[in-house]
């Protein structure tokens, strides 16, 4: 019998009836009403019925924060909610129109341009398809797809991943806007092709962003969290133990990663690619070859490795507590060992030059500190779940890790803020057995493991003791709750409706 092909082999499922994605239960009710309302609010603004409709779901990160852009695996889970794109080609029109159903975001208008620049300082909400446009358009030339002369696109997008919270409802709108304009093509590509073209579309909004949410988004399976895997992009399902369930609670600070990138996302990428270049160097490479080879801190791990196996370990934070300083570096001091100016390392992206511009100093021990260990908790976190340990067991130790990889975060990584410690050490208070920040930090969300059986009293408690304060200041409203703290389980990936 051939092989069965891996599901990144495989194109974007396309269903033709609801409960294909959404099951039988409240959630498929909830999506005939999200549907009916997206075709007729797309009827009223166009004055047509949309030719189809795709959808990407949210992510929570369980475990691996901050290391995917350094070339390190992750796991995530899809959660239920999601971003839905109903598109339309309009030949008579060469412009595309980007409406929402909510009307807090007004119309996007842009030309039918794939090579129109993206106006980064000027930061609309339909900026995020446009990623997808031009990174679509770019993907078919690269592959010699002729897709013919530019036409104008109906647009209507209907969201539920809430914004700014660290659950990817960037990369879910990007996906679900590039899947809708390939279909919209009649074109269907491998899923791991569309999570490597997706993850490129988020450049031209200026983040440096390392793939995970994307992958994740599309590949996605039902009943599964994945381990994802780098160059190339690989999924590996992981079922999680009987008994457990994740639950996404708001800390209500943003976190708007495009926007803070130059002092706080952006200028991590640009400490850890400093931080790899300085070990390189320290452990022997040439200072030329160093810069213009090392790109993240995977390139380096087996340099340190090696290093670690002379003292006996094979630890790669071994040669970080030897040859990085836990005091801060200036550029000068980093200079010194680069023998380049830092201006010139990064001449070639110009968000890393913002960061230099901001940057007062740069913490290369700790970033380095937290991006191995935090790869070393990921592959334990696998290596539990498949373990013969007994689901309880298992439970704790997940707790454990996810316990460890927030306190990296927090006191290594430094992309935690005042509301989410709070709310983490809530979630530990009243019978979590782990709880971590997720998604980029500096605001978004937590997520915390709690067995099934108090699933319901644990969610009434944080109402309590997190958002009702809150609620009576007026943060948020009382009806919106559900919005911001709920259980999942893992949910399916990206598909295409056509109906």
């Amino acid at each position: 019998m051939a092989q069965m092909m891996r599901h990144e082999e495989l194109p974007i499922p396309i269903h033709s009836s609801l409960e294909e994605v959404y099951g039988d239960s409240s959630q498929l009710e909830e999506a005939q009403l999200r549907f009916h309302r997206l075709k007729t609010k797309f009827q009223q603004v166009f004055g047509h019925p949309p030719q189809l409709c795709a959808r990407s779901p949210g992510r929570v990160n369980l475990i691996g924060e901050h290391i995917d852009y350094e070339g390190y695996s992750v796991l995530p889970m899809a959660i239920r909610q999601d971003t839905i794109v109903a598109i339309r080609r309009n030949e008579g029109h060469k412009v595309l129109r980007i409406a929402n159903v909510n009307d807090k975001y007004q119309m996007c208008t842009y030309p039918a341009d794939p090579n129109q620049e993206i106006d980064l300082k000027n930061h609309k909400w339909g900026h995020y398809f446009i990623c997808g446009y031009k990174g679509f358009y770019e993907f078919a030339r690269s592959g010699g797809i002729n897709l013919g002369a530019p036409v104008g696109l109906d647009v209507l997008v209907d969201g539920t991943v809430p914004t700014g919270s660290g659950l990817s409802s960037s990369a879910a709108l990007v996906c679900a806007s590039t899947i809708a304009i390939m279909a919209a093509f009649e074109e269907n590509f491998p899923k791991k092709e569309i999570a490597q073209l997706t993850c490129d579309c988020e450049r031209h909004i200026g983040t440096q962003s390392g793939g995970m949410d994307q992958a994740i988004s599309v590949m996605a399976k039902p009943g599964f969290a994945e381990l994802i895997d780098f160059n190339p992009i690989r999924a590996t399902d992981v079922q999680l133990p009987a008994g457990g369930t994740f639950v996404v609670a708001h800390s209500l600070a943003d976190s708007q990663k495009a926007v803070t990138a130059a002092t706080n996302y952006n200028n991590r990428v640009v400490e850890c690619r400093l931080a790899s270049i300085v070990l390189a160097i320290k452990l022997g490479m040439k200072p030329q070859e160093a810069i213009s080879n090392v790109k993240t801190l995977s390139d380096v791990e087996g340099l340190c490795i090696s290093y670690a196996s002379t003292r006996g370990s094979s630890d790669p934070n071994v040669a970080v507590k030897e040859y990085l300083k836990e005091e801060p570096y200036t550029a000068e001091e980093i200079e010194k060992v680069t023998g380049e100016d830092l201006e010139s390392i990064f001449r070639n992206s110009s968000s890393s030059l913002d960061v230099l511009k901001a940057a007062k100093h740069f913490k290369l021990y700790q970033r380095a500190s937290h991006v191995y260990s935090e790869a070393k908790r990921v592959h334990a976190f696998k290596d539990t779940v498949s373990s013969d340990l007994s689901d309880e067991t298992k439970l704790k130790d997940l707790g454990d890790l996810m316990n460890g990889s927030h306190y990296s975060c927090s006191v290594l990584y430094e992309c935690s803020c005042p509301e989410l410690e709070e709310l983490v050490n809530i979630c530990r208070e009243n019978g979590a057995l782990g709880a971590r920040l997720t998604g980029a930090g500096w605001g978004g969300c937590a997520v915390a493991l709690v067995k099934d059986s108090i699933v319901p009293q644990f969610i009434l408690n944080l109402k309590e003791r997190f958002y009702q304060s809150r609620i009576h200041r007026g943060v948020i409203n009382n009806n919106d709750l559900g919005l911001y703290v709920f259980a999942s389980k893992p949910s399916s990936g990206a598909a295409i409706f056509k109906f």
